[in-house]
C-alpha cells in the first residue's frame, strides 16, 4: 500500500508542477488537497480491494500537489542557505509522519477502527485547506508565469539533466529516499518476526522519528554557517561508516540482537535526517527560474528512484537484518559517490 501510495505521488508531481508554473502556487496546492481529502473519502467508505486501491492512489496523486509546490513556493522567495533552512522544515515533515503514522493508526484502530484512520486523513487535509485559504499568499508573481505544453515538460526534464547539480543531487535524494522507503516495507518484519517485538512494533519504530526530527532541528541551528554540500557530503560519509562497521560486526558475532539494532537505526537516521533537505534545496538551487517544473522533474526522478530502490529493498528480508544493513551500507556508497560527482563544478 505504501507502494501504490508513492507511485501516485510521483506521477502526480509532473502534473502539479507545471500547473503551478501556469496557473500559481496557491491554486494548484489547493487542486491537490481536494484530490487528497476525495482520496481519503473514497478509501474510508471502500467495501472492496480494488476502490482501496483507488483510493490511495487518489491520495498520491493529490498529496504530490503540496509536496511539490510548497518546494517551488521556496525557492520563490528563498535561495541558497536560507533556502535549505526552510526546506529542510518542509521535508522533515514529510519524512516524520510515514514513522510516526503506525503508532497513531493502530491507537486509532484500537479506539474506533481502520476506516477512521482515513478520517483522520480527512481532518488534517480540511485544517491544512483552510490554513492555505486563510493564511498563505502567492508567490509567483504573474509575470513569471509559464504557460502549459508538453514541450516547456520535455525542456524541465533537458535543463535538469544538462545540470550535474540538479541531475546529481536528485539521483542522490532517490537513493537516500530509496533506502528509506525499503526500511518502511522490511523494518515490520524484522521487528515482529525477527525480534519478536509484538505490540511494541509501532513505538519501537516511532522511536526512529525522535532522530529524523532531531537531526531536523540541529541542521536548521548549523546548515547557515556551515552549508548543504559540507553536511549532506559529511552525513553522507558518517551513515556508510556507521552501517559498514555494524555490517562487519553482525558478521563476525551473528548476535547482534534489537539493542544494536536500535543503535544503528539510532545514528543512520540522524544521518538521513541531514540528507534530506539538503540534497532537495541543493537540486533545486539551479532551477530558480523553473521552480514549479524543476520540483516536479526533481521530486519525480527521486520519487522513482526511491520507489525501484525501495521496493526491491523490501522484497530482500530473509529472516535477519543482514539485507537491510547489507544495503544501507550499498546505498550509502552510491549515494556518497553522487554528491560528490553533483558537488564538482
Amino acid at each position: 500500500m505504501v507502494g501504490i501510495f508513492l507511485l501516485g505521488l510521483a506521477v502526480g508531481q509532473l502534473l502539479f508542477g507545471p500547473l503551478s508554473d501556469a496557473f500559481g502556487r496557491k491554486p494548484v496546492i489547493a487542486a491537490g488537497l481536494s484530490l487528497f481529502l476525495m482520496g481519503s473519502l473514497i478509501s474510508a467508505i471502500a467495501d472492496n480491494f480494488f476502490i482501496l486501491i483507488l483510493g490511495r492512489v487518489l491520495q498520491g496523486v493529490g498529496a504530490a500537489g503540496p509536496r511539490t509546490v510548497s518546494i517551488a513556493m521556496v525557492r520563490d522567495l528563498y535561495s541558497g542557505r536560507s533556502m535549505a533552512r526552510i526546506i529542510y522544515i518542509s521535508m522533515s515533515i514529510f519524512i516524520l509522519v510515514p514513522i510516526i503514522a503506525p503508532a497513531l493508526g493502530q491507537t486509532i484502530m484500537l479506539i474506533a477502527g481502520w476506516r477512521y484512520i482515513f478520517g483522520t486523513f480527512i481532518l488534517f487535509g480540511v485544517l491544512g485547506l483552510f490554513w492555505l485559504l486563510i493564511r498563505q499568499p502567492e508567490t509567483l508573481a504573474d509575470e513569471h508565469r509559464r504557460q502549459i505544453r508538453f514541450r516547456i515538460l520535455l525542456d524541465g526534464f533537458r535543463i535538469v539533466f544538462r545540470s550535474r547539480a540538479a541531475l546529481g543531487y536528485s539521483l542522490a535524494m532517490g537513493v537516500i529516499f530509496g533506502a528509506f522507503v525499503g526500511y518502511l516495507n522490511s523494518i515490520q518484519q524484522i521487528f515482529q518476526d525477527t525480534f519478536k517485538v509484538g505490540q511494541w512494533f509501532p513505538y519501537l519504530f516511532a522511536v526512529m522519528a525522535l532522530f529524523i526530527g532531531t537531526a531536523s532541528f540541529f541542521n536548521s541551528r548549523i546548515v547557515m554557517h556551515f552549508g548543504m554540500e559540507k553536511i549532506v557530503r559529511l552525513a553522507m560519509g558518517s551513515n556508510l561508516a556507521v552501517s559498514l562497521a555494524y555490517l562487519v560486526f553482525y558478521l563476525s558475532t551473528d548476535e547482534s540482537g534489537l539493542f544494536g539494532f536500535m543503535v544503528w537505526g539510532a545514528f543512520t537516521f540522524f544521518g538521513q535526517g541531514l540528507c534530506f533537505g539538503n540534497a532537495n534545496a541543493l537540486a533545486m538551487e539551479p532551477l530558480g527560474r523553473i521552480a514549479g517544473l524543476g520540483a516536479a522533474v526533481v521530486g519525480f526522478l527521486s520519487s522513482c528512484i526511491a520507489i525501484i530502490v525501495g521496493i526491491t529493498l523490501g522484497q530482500l528480508y530473509d529472516g535477519t537484518q543482514l539485507p537491510l544493513i547489507a544495503d544501507f551500507t550499498m546505498l550509502s556508497i552510491i549515494g556518497l559517490g553522487l554528491l560528490i560527482w553533483a558537488g564538482r563544478k
